[in-house]
């Protein structure tokens, strides 16, 4: 019996990039948006019809459960489904899509696993509504507090609670999850980078994740005309920001390749052309796969910013996310690398410099991560793309890893 896992896999990706609000101009499907209604109704009736229990949580992490001959703790494996702005169709939905697939190949041959396999669809992975990212996760984890959650607003002053409310979730149920309920993680994800496909390689097998720290940073000026108030006593904020952010990639450079740092966001209040910003807010990324490298540029850039504080500019600095450099599991590692062969799928180890929902995972439970090649490593843009073959082979990987971890009853191989 051949399976018509490509097929499906094509029809998801095609189904789910439907889903943006900036049609012909990239995905973007933001969290508790119209749009995230429309993926999540997909991937709850998706879930239905391979067999699997569906459930939400207090964030809107949705789960698809393929029950155990116990109960006992679950094989997790999935990824996120929101976006960037004007992003891609792959980085996030390509995990959750080979999880659903691992999850029908269960269902097509028959297999009973003994423990439970759960799909999961994590939600604000990319922090790009609510800031930090790795919301799903961290909630899930109870990393991100209950308090923490109820209290983030989006750029218009949408709390979390507000905008979960308006798509019918219900930020009531339970968002932290008991550790011994999570037998291990798995999660697919395009590369973001180019090195599979230079190598043509077709699974990279994830040794271990960057370090990361997010900020956000406010400059707090003095509004003024941009023609009546004389340079010498002007209090501009962007001028300062300007200034600060200018500075900050030599302030990375010190600590070698691996560590780097990114403004990505930065919002000027009033925002007139002839008005003399009041306040600017930026977000800092910052990036190592040492710690101790992280840790000294986090303290390096918090000192140099404070610097500039000065009597008519304050200035605030909020740490939105703290994430360890984290190595994955060598057992489920291996695992993943029998399949390889056995499926005589090309494979190599390779580093993630991109956080992802499996560090978060990996300190309660056992996580590992595959790549599959992006084409010319491009990501989070709308030239985002992966081979669907790529996705098929991961697909076939994770499913003997899955096998194994949920210790599944299988007599002969049907597919």
């Amino acid at each position: 019996m051949l399976s018509n896992v490509l097929a499906r896999i094509d029809q998801h990706i095609k189904t789910l990039g439907q889903y943006t609000s900036t049609p012909g101009n990239g995905t973007t499907r933001m969290t508790y948006s119209k749009e995230d209604l429309q993926a999540r109704n997909y991937l709850k009736e998706v879930m239905k019809d391979y067999g699997l229990t569906v459930s939400e949580d207090g964030v809107g992490n949705i789960f698809g459960k393929l029950a155990g001959e116990v109960n006992g703790p679950s094989v997790l494996i999935g990824s996120h489904f929101d976006s960037v702005p004007h992003g891609g169709n792959y980085d996030g939905p390509a995990g959750v899509i080979a999880g659903l697939e691992v999850a029908k190949l269960f269902q097509e041959n028959g297999i009973q696993p003994k423990y439970p396999l759960e799909v999961v669809a994590l939600v604000e992975e990319e922090g790009s509504r609510f800031g930090g990212g790795l919301m799903g996760s961290r909630s899930i984890t109870g990393k991100l507090t209950d308090q923490t959650f109820r209290e983030l607003t989006d750029s218009q002053g949408v709390s979390t609670v507000e905008a979960m409310k308006s798509i019918g979730l219900n930020p009531e149920l339970i968002k932290k999850r008991d550790k011994e309920t999570m037998k291990a993680y798995l999660e697919l994800h395009i590369e973001q980078g180019p090195i599979l496909e230079k190598e043509k390689i077709s699974i990279g097998i994830v040794e271990g994740i960057v370090g990361l720290s997010q900020l956000e940073v406010t400059i707090q000026g003095r509004a003024g005309h941009a023609g009546t108030t004389p340079m010498n006593d002007r209090a501009d904020a962007l001028v300062v920001a300007a200034q600060i952010i200018a500075k900050l990639p030599t302030i990375a450079e010190i600590y070698g390749e691996g560590t780097v740092a990114t403004v990505g966001k930065l919002s000027v209040y009033p925002n007139g052309a002839n008005v003399i910003p009041g306040s600017v807010t930026f977000t800092i990324d910052l990036r190592s796969t040492d710690e101790a490298n992280l840790k000294s540029l986090l303290n390096d850039t918090q000192t140099f910013i404070r610097q500039w504080k000065k009597e008519k500019i304050s200035i605030s600095i909020a740490e939105q996310l703290y994430m360890s450099p984290t190595i994955l599991d060598d057992e489920v590692k291996q695992q993943l690398k029998k399949g390889c062969q056995k499926h005589e799928i090309s494979y190599q180890s390779i580093f993630s410099g991109a956080g992802h929902d499996a560090m978060v995972f990996a300190e309660q439970t056992k996580a590992a991560m595959i790549f599959i090649p992006s084409k010319d490593g491009l990501s989070h843009c709308p030239e985002e793309w992966s081979d669907h073959h790529d996705i098929e082979k991961a697909v076939y990987v994770l499913f003997e890893a899955v096998k194994h971890l949920t210790e599944a009853n299988q007599h002969e191989q049907l597919y």
